[in-house]
Order: structure tokens, then sequence, then C-alpha cells
């Protein structure tokens, strides 16, 4: 292996590393918003169920 092939190598690493965290704080955002907007009425279907003991 070269160098240009290393180094083009270690930019296509980088570039999937950075939209895999990209999707991931993208998926955790929306989930927080989520939380933020359902919250309490999951906790209300959780605790009419039994199943508040896990929050």
């Amino acid at each position: 292996m070269g160098i240009m092939n290393m180094a083009t190598m270690s930019t296509n690493r980088l570039i999937l590393t950075g939209i895999a965290v990209l999707f991931a704080a993208l998926a955790t955002g929306m989930a927080f918003a989520g939380w933020l907007n359902h919250g309490a009425e999951i906790f209300l279907t959780y605790a009419s169920v039994g199943l508040a003991w896990c929050f």
C-alpha cells in the first residue's frame, strides 16, 4: 500500500465515522425531544399498568 492509499482509507474511515456519529446524535436528539413532548403520558401509562418502578 502506498501512502496515498493509506491516506484515502483514513479519510474514508473518518467520513464514515462522522456520518455514523451524526446519525447517532440525530436519533438521540429525536428520542429526547419525544421524551420532552410525551414524557408525562409515558409515565402515566406505565404507572397505570404497574411499570412505573422502571423510572
